[in-house]
């Protein structure tokens, strides 16, 4: 496993040489949630804890928690491939977005991630 996931959130795994340390923390939230453990159960652990915290003290100050990954995101792309991609989604009858979903599920896919 790569990555650490619970109530939707994505966590990261990484390791300290010089303190002998599992750690990571919650990606694609711009608020800092991070959880360490000397095993991967206790970092498993406290990732959740973690989450169930952040979660309990939105809940706890009426304010919705972030959520990652909602499904849109900006990207900057050079103007001459931005016009080729364009011109390619209107020659297939699709949309410029339907092109870029279908061209990064291809390639995640290929990656086999």
């Amino acid at each position: 496993m790569k990555y650490l996931d619970y109530e939707g959130y994505t966590g990261s795994i990484e390791y300290s040489t010089e303190d002998n340390l599992l750690f990571g923390k919650v990606i694609g939230i711009k608020g800092l949630l991070s959880y360490e453990g000397e095993t991967g159960k206790e970092l498993e652990e406290d990732f959740k804890s973690v989450i169930d915290e952040y979660l309990a003290d939105c809940k706890s100050k009426e304010i919705v928690p972030e959520r990652p990954f909602k499904g849109s995101f900006n990207v900057r792309i050079p103007a001459k491939l931005h016009r080729k991609a364009a011109l390619l989604a209107m020659e297939t009858k699709t949309s410029l977005n339907n092109l870029v979903t279908e061209s990064i599920r291809s390639r995640v896919m290929k990656e086999n991630f």
